[in-house]
């Protein structure tokens, strides 16, 4: 695709990251110089598997989780949140997807949103895509959920389904963030923009299957997954909204219920 995306007038389009900062926290994305701890996300996905380690072990510890992949689960699920809303929030609002490219998008383990992630590429020149599903898919799903994926299975145990149902409940959770920016400044285009991208942003075959009402004519909130995050066996959780889950299961069935 081509470096900069053109908006029919000549000019290049370009994400505006306060705008898209403005939908909330995790939609938030700085940029320029990285903090000290901050590190290239493509030296995770390539092996130095020390970041992650660390990212999950303090999601243990805050959470008193009492299986590591529990709090591997949550960590995953935070990181593909950060990573839809970015990208899905600047399709929808400025018409451009920024790359994101792991080598420039660095990671401080120990931080939250909007902290966590730092964009150290130059604005000026940085690669800009269209405001595509197509274009979603490749930074986010390619670009980092899969090898974030499969550096978290050589980290640690965990199953591929509950990580696809991570990755679908988080995109289902960024439009909703979306349509509800879009109810408070009177724009209801952001919704449909947004419901629109993300329906064929999940029938993709990694995605499909990850939770059922979403896409369709209920709204967004309805979205209910096939899997669990497995945050309801910390001492201190519970269910989540769109949890496949009525009420906590019988620690039997846990397995069979988080794919």
């Amino acid at each position: 695709m081509d470096q900069r995306h053109q908006d029919g007038t000549g000019h290049s389009r370009r994400p505006d990251f306060a705008l898209i900062a403005s939908v909330g926290g995790f939609f938030a994305l700085r940029t320029g110089a990285p903090g000290p701890a901050h590190v290239p996300l493509a030296s995770v996905y390539e092996g130095d598997h020390r970041p992650l380690t660390a990212r999950v072990d303090t999601v243990a510890a805050r959470l008193r989780a009492p299986e590591r992949r529990i709090a591997a689960s949550i960590a995953q699920l935070g990181l593909a949140a950060r990573l839809w809303s970015v990208a899905l929030g600047s399709a929808v609002l400025t018409g451009a997807v920024p790359g994101l490219d792991p080598r420039e998008l660095r990671w401080d383990p120990d931080l939250t949103s909007p902290d966590d992630l730092v964009l150290t590429a130059d604005l000026a020149t940085a690669r800009t895509l269209p405001a595509t599903a197509a274009s979603v898919r490749e930074v986010v799903q390619y670009g980092h959920l899969v090898p974030l994926s499969d550096a978290l299975r050589r980290e640690g145990r965990i199953s591929p389904r509950l990580l696809w149902g991570n990755a679908g409940s988080a995109l289902a959770g960024a439009v909703r963030e979306l349509s509800r920016w879009g109810e408070r400044n009177g724009r209801p285009e952001v919704a449909e923009r947004a419901e629109a991208l993300a329906a064929e942003l999940f029938g993709h075959p990694d995605l499909r299957t990850t939770g059922t009402s979403f896409p369709g004519t209920s709204p967004v909130g309805s979205f209910r997954r096939r899997s669990c995050c497995l945050y309801y066996r910390c001492p201190t959780g519970a269910l989540c909204g769109d949890c496949v889950f009525d009420r906590p299961p019988p620690r039997s069935s846990v397995r069979a219920g988080s794919g």
